[in-house]
């Protein structure tokens, strides 16, 4: 009796054990693409430290829609977004924890926020995608592409999807104002979906350019062989780094913190150089796309973009349903 009871014990210890997602437990991450820049992540982490990754992936707006409708029952512990403004949305809401990650003081100058709520662990830039077999060449700026000789031939990701486009219209419009994406309607602009749809769009030849296209897909596609390449127009665009968060709801509260520890290690930021991103630190080097000094850039007041990015993005849908 007393063997048999020690092995229920023992069945039971490890049940348990299964349950929390190892001896160390688990943390609960959502990410955005790329997919498997976040699986690779998720694998490292948990070899490294033997905390269970579970995670959902998604576009920004899928994240977003996912963490309100847990609100009653909170379940993310690190929430890592592709729009800076929403992260800062996130913020002034109180949703977000304080923290004084490790390698803070590598990280690119302003990919922290003064409160140290957002890590900008990785960035993206938004520009022209084109297809080569259509144009062998093209340095259009975005104004320019409003000419009749791109019209019907030009698409935009959906910005109410994709937070890297997102950004890029609220910046575009806080310094430039409504007049380049009312002419680019009007010459015919369409919204194919969310950022691989959009891509794919131009890929397949529907169309010959993309505008606000994620820069690391392009880089990705091109090294496939995909007929595509990409440029940043000289009037500026936006560099979006990716908001990595601690969720003040963490049910895993130091499981989040190590996680985001581990976001700016060398590894997980020689990850991120791999998957066509811009590292977050500023000692990772990398020659596969575009460094941060090469892009020419919108000076970004992202407390002014924040205010405006919803309405700005749905207004572009509005623009291109004419």
């Amino acid at each position: 009796m007393k063997r048999t009871l020690i092995i229920l014990a023992l069945l039971l210890a490890c049940v348990s054990v299964f349950a929390a997602g190892g001896e160390k437990g688990i943390v609960t991450v959502y990410m955005p693409s790329p997919a498997g820049l976040a699986n690779k992540l998720a694998a490292d982490f948990e070899a490294k430290t033997g905390i269970v990754v579970k995670t959902f992936q998604g576009t920004t707006g899928e994240i977003l829609a996912r963490l309100e409708t847990e609100k009653a029952n909170p379940v993310a512990d690190v929430v890592i977004l592709a729009s800076w403004s929403d992260g800062l949305s996130m913020k002034n809401s109180g949703q977000l924890e304080p923290y004084s990650p490790a390698a803070a003081d590598k990280m690119v100058p302003g990919w922290i926020d003064e409160n140290s709520m957002l890590f900008g662990y990785s960035a993206s830039a938004v520009g022209v995608i084109y297809n080569t077999l259509i144009y062998p060449s093209l340095d259009a700026d975005w104004m320019d592409l409003a000419d009749p000789q791109y019209r019907n031939d030009i698409a935009i990701p959906d910005p109410e999807l994709s937070g890297a486009c997102k950004d890029f219209v609220a910046g575009y419009v806080n310094a430039y104002g409504w007049d380049t994406f009312e002419a680019l309607a009007e010459n015919g602009m369409i919204v194919p979906g969310a950022n691989k749809a959009a891509l794919e769009a131009v890929t397949t030849g529907e169309v010959g350019v993309l505008i606000a296209g994620v820069d690391y897909n392009a880089y990705s596609s091109m090294a496939a062989g995909e007929p595509l390449s990409i440029y940043y127009p000289a009037s500026g665009t936006v560099v979006n780094p990716r908001p990595a968060m601690i969720m003040k709801t963490a049910p895993d509260m130091e499981n989040a913190k190590a996680f985001v520890d581990y976001l700016l290690s060398d590894d997980a930021q020689k990850m991120v150089a791999d998957a066509y991103l811009l590292p977050g630190r500023t000692d990772i080097e990398f020659d596969n796309r575009s460094t941060l000094s090469e892009i020419p850039q919108i000076p970004c007041d992202w407390q002014a973009m924040m205010a405006v990015s919803s309405d700005s993005a749905a207004r572009i849908n509005d623009l291109c349903a004419r």
